[in-house]
């Protein structure tokens, strides 16, 4: 019976170019027997299979759930996704999207009327201590079920009683033959040969635009659902423009999900003759002494380049990690960024630096749940220098258009979820909309309501997944509030409850280990040292989103209001965020306090991790003030080691909002220095310390200072860069200048400080400065 069913859909999906999926649905004994014997019927060959499973023994190539993002980029003719010990909403969404047309999915899972009951390794990972896995609900895993058992193109097969309890045929329309994309009249820029590889109409339009990459001061964006050739038309460009002598830099937000770009450019390549050379992780950056930075040779260098192609001639194409290609846009002839809606958005915003660049994104796969780049950058490229083209990709490649086991993915997973309409939320304000818990067994019961909250986070956050979905649903730690108009959800955020831990996980995070879902009390125990960090209890703001169309109206800001006031069990609200000046701002106008910023950056946004909290009671308040006090301290130190290069602009904006208002404490001896400095003929060098105490205390807000005046303490007193940088930085027509500019603003510091201390000094410094020339900070010249 299932020799022939497996038969049956592979020929209706080969005659079709669509796919099917099959449920062996028992025990994994008989289900691993099952889909050896449908493989074996369907004569599919050995290589072209892949088996996603936590366990060993498969005669097929085997990949761990937790490494599925490998298939990204790549196809087979079949995977079996063995769903027994572990199933990932991820892996389903990287995994089915690997299925080429013809092709065939198995999923090997529990009996589905039992499976919603069961729980998993992936169950585990949502029981955030101190709740148990049993906690954990099963409400993905019936949304799951109830989608397999409705949607067509999928069968059921119980493996233990050898019941097809459905078939999944769908006697579908054969599909139109493609037409031929190029006869070879179709030549451009890059030549016939790059056109004979394009296999739809909509990829030789594609490859037509990228063509504009010869010429700077070029952008290109392709955009398409999953398995529509947009990265391989990249691929075919980037091979003509490395044929042509460029010097092509690749990037995204893993080397693996570019192997489909890279297979088609080594293609094309060969094809013209250009005999690609391929290196692995060929080189490393250490950082540049013309920046004004120190080289520190025992440091070694960060990872460059980890895959080159060179070709004939001086050509090449190199896989850049996106915050490294960003920090040299500017460098290579053109840039191609690949997954570009997986990146945030002001990654995104540093390749504007570049002489040409590309932007190939996924619209809804599982690469584009975050879709900033579409609302959010698209606008920001169309203000920019470039000469825009945007090309839209909507002919599959992969399989056909209609190809039912795509539409069960997206809509089982939520990956084409969308925000709700402009129209319908386009009047709300703070006065109109109304607040609500969203439970998630009314989620779960309303798919308008839940696709409207997963939209909005998708749009809104770069890092939302298929994942979070499940999270959303079935973790007991985590809560969803929204703000409604008219019944639309206008502003929604993603809450986490964290810490109030017993003294003996305390105890054990202090010592090292680690705890599942507690990030702000694991943090401020474990490395900021608090023994008592993690008992007071907190709610974690883990994502917050506003549809754009009333974004600047203050919606955000309401919605934490009644998020505080909701909070009456929680000792702080806090946040983690990539740290702008425009994010650190908007938390602190609603009265978080800044307890840490992060001293590596953050591998996806490229940016340092700010935490921030909001103290709701005495112990909150507690934990809030002596961590705000802790990183005023600690900054001074950081800031001319680990965050030596952390934009001005968030030092200044983070350093405020810790709002430590304590004063300085300065010797005598230190506060002569720092009068003779600003009004006399000492030296800011001779002693830095207290000029950065009193740098930092001034930013807290107890002097107001201007922002040019501020970015000059930040660059050279406490980053310690040098006056040339600073200088040209900063915008001074000379060093001379930027040294008086910083001598006034001591003036102003310690006239807002220096009361009671050094009296006699400044005194004396100013009655001198009125006979002679002013004596300033530039190193007692005048």
């Amino acid at each position: 019976m299932l020799t022939s069913l497996a038969r049956t859909l592979h020929a209706e999906a080969c005659e079709s170019n669509q796919r099917r999926l099959v449920v062996l649905s028992g025990s994994r004994e008989a289900g691993l027997d099952a889909v050896y014997t449908a493989l074996e019927a369907v004569e599919i060959p050995a290589e072209e299979i892949t088996v996603i499973s936590g366990r060993d023994g498969f005669r097929f190539e085997r990949v761990s759930p937790q490494n599925s993002d490998d298939l990204l980029g790549q196809t087979r003719q079949a995977v079996v996704i063995d769903a027994h010990d572990r199933l990932e909403p991820n892996t389903l969404g990287r995994v089915v999207g690997a299925v080429d047309g013809g092709g065939l999915a198995f999923l090997l899972a529990p009996h589905l009327d039992e499976w919603a009951t069961q729980r998993d390794q992936f169950d585990e990972t949502l029981a955030v201590p101190p709740a148990t896995v049993g906690e954990v609900t099963g409400r993905f895993r019936t949304r799951l079920v109830d989608s397999i058992r409705t949607h067509p193109g999928i069968a059921i097969v119980d493996v233990d009683t050898g019941q097809v309890e459905q078939t999944g045929t769908t006697d579908p329309q054969t599909p139109d033959d493609r037409a031929p994309t190029s006869d070879g009249s179709t030549s451009g820029v890059f030549g016939a040969e790059v056109y004979r590889r394009c296999l739809t109409q909509d990829q030789t339009r594609a490859v037509g635009a990228l063509e504009q990459l010869t010429d700077a001061g070029t952008a290109v964006t392709l955009e398409s659902d999953r398995g529509r050739g947009k990265s391989s038309a990249g691929g075919l460009a980037a091979g003509a423009l490395a044929a042509g002598g460029a010097d092509v830099v690749v990037t995204a937000p893993s080397l693996s999900s570019t192997r489909e770009l890279f297979d088609r450019a080594e293609e094309t390549l060969s094809g013209l003759n250009c005999s690609p050379t391929v290196h692995e992780n060929p080189g490393v950056t250490r950082p540049s002494a013309s920046q004004g930075e120190a080289i520190d040779d025992e440091s070694g260098g960060r990872p460059d380049t980890l895959y080159r192609v060179d070709a004939t001639g001086d050509g090449s194409i190199s896989f850049q990690p996106p915050v490294v290609a960003a920090g040299a846009a500017g460098e290579p002839d053109a840039v191609i960024v690949d997954e570009a809606a997986a990146l945030p958005v002001h990654l995104l915003e540093s390749f504007l630096d570049a002489t040409a660049v590309a932007f190939l994104t996924t619209v809804h796969g599982y690469e584009g749940t975050g879709r900033g780049f579409d609302i959010r950058f698209r606008e920001r490229l169309r203000q920019s220098q470039y000469r825009v083209t945007d090309v839209e990709l909507t002919d599959p490649i992969r399989y056909a258009a209609d190809d039912p086991v795509e539409r069960w993915s997206f809509r089982t997973l939520a990956m084409d979820a969308t925000p709700a309409v402009e129209l319908a939320v386009e009047d709300a304000t703070p006065e109109t909309v109304t607040y609500q818990h969203l439970e998630p067994s009314a989620l779960a019961a309303d798919e308008h309501r839940l696709r409207e909250t997963m939209g909005l986070l998708a749009l809104a956050h770069y890092q939302t997944e298929p994942n979070d979905l499940a999270r959303i649903l079935d973790a007991p730690n985590l809560e969803v509030s929204a703000l409604l108009e008219q019944g639309h959800v206008v502003a929604v955020a993603l809450l986490a409850r964290e810490g109030g831990l017993p003294k003996s996980a305390r105890d054990a995070i202090y010592e090292g280990s680690r705890i599942r879902g507690n990030m702000i009390p694991d943090l401020l125990t474990s490395q900021l040292r608090d023994p008592d960090g993690a008992a007071p209890s907190g709610t974690r703001v883990v994502r917050i989103a506003v549809h754009g169309a009333v974004r600047g109206r203050g919606l955000g800001s309401t919605l934490l209001d009644r998020i505080h006031a909701d909070a009456s069990d929680s000792d702080w609200v806090g946040t983690g965020f990539g740290a702008t000046p425009r994010l650190v701002r908007f938390w602190q106008q609603n009265g978080y306090q800044t307890v840490h910023l992060s001293t590596t950056r953050n591998d996806a946004s490229g940016e340092h991790s700010a935490i921030m909290l909001f103290p709701l009671s005495d112990a909150g308040v507690a934990l809030t003030n002596r961590h705000a006090r802790a990183f005023s301290d600690r900054i001074r130190d950081t800031l001319s080691d680990a965050l030596r290069n952390v934009e001005p602009d968030v030092v200044r904006e983070v350093i405020a909002a810790a709002a430590d208002h304590r004063g300085v404490t300065l010797s005598d001896r230190e506060w002569r220095s720092v009068v003779a400095a600003a009004d006399g003929p000492g030296t800011y060098e001779a002693d830095p310390g207290p000029f950065r105490e009193l740098a930092v205390a001034a930013m807290a807000g107890n002097v107001d200072l201007d922002v040019d005046g501020e970015r000059l303490l930040v660059q050279k007193v406490l980053q310690g860069h040098r006056w040339e940088t600073v200088a040209d930085t900063l915008g001074y027509s000379s060093t001379g200048a930027a040294k008086r500019a910083l001598g006034s603003a001591y003036t102003d510091i310690v006239d807002r400080f220096g009361a009671g201390h050094p009296v006699v000094e400044r005194d004396r410094a100013r009655f001198r400065d009125r006979w002679r020339p002013r004596l300033s900070i530039e190193t007692g010249q005048q």
